[in-house]
């Protein structure tokens, strides 16, 4: 399979246990939140012991979705997350955090489902659907919206039914709905059963508008200073691994997902093998930045906030200085030098 790992990440199993972590110091322990998703790097660095190599007492809550998550940045509870655009709804109910980097582009796994038999041929036949799912405030909604733009049709017009993913493989059997925005694992597992995915987010948004972050609270991140590049660190060293045998990713997502291995072997070239690299991530000139004042993450981030207050999902819009504040690169401008 296609590596996509760059010599920054690759050179992360070296700095494990090295000048961050102080020989004989008490591991710093977090609370780290996820949403039930495909987090290879989080799974695989579980499995190997990579959190406690690198100092980190991890305990870990998974959420089946983004507002219980958001319930517990806002309660303090959870300390570290890794999430969607969920996260950027914290940011518009004034939660504060510290976007440390994007563990993948989930764009490139979300794609138009439709039921066996119809005639839509990709996302240019949207107009033909009857009922499309695709759930609010979610990165299907911004697709669909995004989509609808691209064909020239007002989004407000479609027939748009609020189903989360996981719910739409029965909306097909039962003839519920005609179409609908899956995200990965479940547009893998709906095709590999025979829905097909006519159209994949890229195709028409270049890029796609679906980051997955790992963010901070800032004042834990201020009380903790090294947890970022620790958890940078841990993210790398769990590529590397990877890189160097990729069934244990495969198998991690069969353990926690329940897939099979095909459908975790799909997800994991059509995600995790396309995942920004940390030097991309650095590097202010690529769409993945998070070092560029405009472009980059905090530009998705306002072209998602953008699509979800024009979809009501949001009651007011959230200015791109809130937007840049939540980002913090300095962990991965760290991480980078150290990496040299």
């Amino acid at each position: 399979m296609r590596l996509l790992f760059s010599a920054l990440a690759l050179s992360a199993a070296a700095l494990i246990g090295g000048p961050a972590v102080a020989q004989g110091a008490a591991p710093i322990e977090i609370n780290y939140g996820y949403t039930t998703a495909d987090h290879v790097n989080v799974y695989v660095a579980q499995d190997l012991g990579l959190f406690e190599k690198a100092g980190l007492k991890a305990k870990f809550f998974a959420f089946p979705s983004g507002a219980p998550l958001l319930a517990g940045l806002k309660s303090e509870s959870l300390d570290v997350v890794t999430a969607g655009l969920g996260l950027a709804f914290a940011l518009g109910q004034n939660i504060p955090l510290s976007i440390l980097f994007v563990n993948s582009n989930d764009a490139t796994g979300e794609g138009l489902v439709v039921n066996e038999g119809s005639a839509i041929r990709s996302w240019k036949d949207i107009g033909k659907a009857g009922k499309i799912a695709a759930a609010s405030g979610t990165c299907a909604q911004v697709a669909l919206y995004l989509m609808a733009q691209k064909a020239g049709l007002d989004y407000a017009k479609l027939n748009v039914v609020n189903l989360p993913a996981p719910l739409l493989r029965n909306a097909f059997k039962s003839s519920s709905i005609d179409a609908g925005i899956a995200w990965a694992p479940y547009s893998m597992a709906l095709d590999a059963e025979g829905f097909r995915v006519v159209s994949w987010d890229p195709e028409y948004t270049p890029g796609g508008v679906c980051p997955r972050m790992t963010a901070m609270r800032p004042a834990f991140a201020k009380a903790n200073p090294d947890v970022g590049l620790r958890l940078l660190q841990v993210d790398a060293a769990a590529s590397a691994a990877v890189a160097k045998d990729p069934q244990i990713a495969i198998d991690a997502l069969v353990k926690r997902l329940g897939l099979t291995p095909s459908v975790a072997k799909a997800t994991m070239e059509r995600i995790y093998l396309q995942r920004p690299s940390f030097a991309q991530q650095v590097d202010p000139s690529t769409e993945h930045s998070l070092t560029s004042a405009d472009g980059g993450l905090a530009g998705k981030l306002q072209l998602a906030m953008q699509v979800l207050l024009a979809t009501k999902s949001i009651p007011e819009p959230v200015p791109m200085s809130l937007i840049r504040a939540s980002i913090d690169a300095g962990p991965l401008k760290a991480f980078a030098a150290r990496a040299k």
